[in-house]
């Protein structure tokens, strides 16, 4: 979430009835989340160890419809609630039951759809085709530095013009290869580069002759290098989420840093013998200023800028997409809806196609005959807790202790802010409540914006007046309720009463203000 000039939060429509033209409609259900997730184990360490739209758019985007079409009226009795049936008779059912979803492809955020599809990229989707078209001429392509909110197109457009390339490739025999990976869950360059060679490996039909771990990093680029070299005459290194390659902190470089430097620079050793192009893919815009002054010097990329998309574009992202459904079963309010909670996350396409699966599947399971504006409303709990449940499984006990204080402070007050300040009072209560190591503000206030590149907290720095210096103020891209409830599963984190901590929020409050 980005915090508007003005400090005010973007809130959930339909939540607090800011929205003036969102307010009657968006209110009159109210729907509880269904948490879906384990709690954490106990014996996990609490050291720090990491594993590793516009408001005014949607205000004029999403009013209630006078469309009329289609049935209204209580959903239909699922006769699969029939506790007598049994396993196979429910399987059965379903199987000859028509579904309201007819192709769940185009309800999958990742699945690269036709080029008629694609809206609100028609600066992007030009810029990297006329940047990448050179290996039509069978020449190296430069390479491209795309960024921007997660949501924003940055990969659809990327595998939308190498599928296009590829297939184009192909009548002219030139043999053209797209090696993609999602750098999130890579913790070290070593692992990196294995898995590069890997994607390498597939896309040519080959097999890895090199083992994932007990060989150096340096015997994985010669095997990267072995299959790029054998099987290919052009090559584009999509790098997705790249700035989430950290590595070891011991190194004076970041592993994105060291992968962007060795890659750029093979072809110009001679290493890979290939034309190669590297597509580094990232939500952080500032993760540039990270890379050491040998990668930028060889990497040198074409910098290509996304942008939040409005609830205008979103409501057309999700209407070319309407056909996933079958005929007449979506309810008029239900895609307006859904891009108005979506437009509130960084105008996050990816939440808007997952609402309307969600929505979908709810529908279906409840055995109702039409997707209608409730499924959207309770897709939003799942979606959001589902969200932020992915984010918290994978960090460190002190983020999560950082994350929850801070959250605890933006419930409490009137934009859902929170200054850092505040947060970092609330920090120090929790770590001595549950006994763990209490680190430094500074330390705090970093912790806080490593988690922007989740897309979950963003900030600005803020002050209020001469006397009261400069401050970090933190704005959540999910409800603070849904992250306090999501983090409540930790069980040290548990073992302090919420009141305890809304108490201690309303004291620095006071104090602060």
């Amino acid at each position: 979430m980005t915090a508007d000039d003005s400090g005010e939060s973007r809130s959930d429509p339909g939540r607090d009835g800011s929205d003036a033209s969102t307010q009657s409609h968006l209110s009159a259900t109210s729907t509880a989340a269904d948490p879906s997730s384990s709690s954490d184990s106990s014996a996990d360490s609490i050291e720090d160890e990491d594993s590793g739209a516009d408001e005014s758019a949607v205000s004029a985007e999403y009013t209630p419809s006078d469309d009329t079409s289609g049935d209204r009226g209580a959903p239909s009795v699922d006769a699969s609630d029939d506790p007598s049936q049994s396993i196979e008779e429910m399987l059965l059912e379903f199987d000859d039951q028509d579904g309201l979803i007819r192709d769940r492809s185009l309800l999958d955020p990742n699945y690269v759809v036709a080029e008629d599809r694609i809206v609100g990229r028609d600066e992007q989707l030009q810029q990297v085709t006329k940047m990448l078209r050179v290996a039509l001429g069978d020449d190296r392509p430069p390479n491209l530095f795309l960024y921007g909110p997660s949501g924003t197109g940055k990969s659809l457009i990327t595998k939308a013009v190498c599928k296009n390339l590829s297939r184009i490739c192909a009548t002219r025999d030139i043999r053209f290869g797209t090696i993609e990976v999602n750098c999130q869950d890579l913790d070290t360059l070593g692992v990196a580069v294995y898995e590069l060679a890997r994607q390498a490996a597939d896309e040519a039909g080959v097999d890895v002759q090199v083992p994932k771990h007990g060989v150096a990093t340096k015997e994985k680029w010669d095997e990267l290098y072995r299959i790029v070299n054998e099987n290919f005459d052009s090559v584009v290194f999509v790098l997705d989420e790249l700035d989430m390659l950290v590595g070891r902190r011991d190194k004076q470089d970041p592993a994105f840093s060291r992968l962007l430097y060795q890659l750029s620079r093979s072809g110009a050793n001679d290493e890979l013998t290939a034309y190669i192009s590297v597509v580094a893919i990232s939500n952080d815009t500032k993760m540039m200023e990270s890379v050491g002054s040998r990668a930028l010097s060889s990497f040198t990329p074409e910098d290509v800028r996304f942008d939040d998309y409005d609830a205008q574009q979103l409501q057309a992202i999700l209407r070319r997409r309407r056909d996933a459904f079958r005929e007449g079963v979506v309810d008029a309010d239900v895609i307006p809806l859904a891009s108005a909670f979506a437009a509130q996350t960084h105008g996050d396409a990816r939440k808007a196609i997952d609402l309307m699966r969600v929505a979908g599947e709810l529908a279906e399971r409840e055995g109702d005959d039409r997707v209608r504006e409730e499924h959207v409303r309770e897709a939003q709990d799942k979606v959001e807790q589902n969200r932020v449940l992915e984010v918290v499984r994978g960090i460190s006990t002190q983020k999560k202790l950082c994350l929850y204080a801070t959250a605890a402070v933006a419930a409490q007050t009137d934009d859902g802010s929170a200054r850092s300040t505040t947060g970092y009072r609330v920090y120090q209560f929790l770590t001595d409540a549950i006994d763990a190591d209490q680190y430094h503000q500074e330390t705090y206030v970093n912790k806080m914006k490593e988690l922007t590149t989740y897309s979950l907290v963003d900030f600005e720095r803020r002050s209020h007046g001469p006397s009261s210096g400069m401050f970090l103020e933190f704005q959540f891209g999910e409800r603070p309720e849904t992250i306090l409830e999501t983090l409540r599963e930790d069980s040290r984190i548990d073992m302090v009463e919420p009141a305890e901590v809304e108490s201690v929020v309303q004291t620095r409050l006071r104090n602060d203000g």
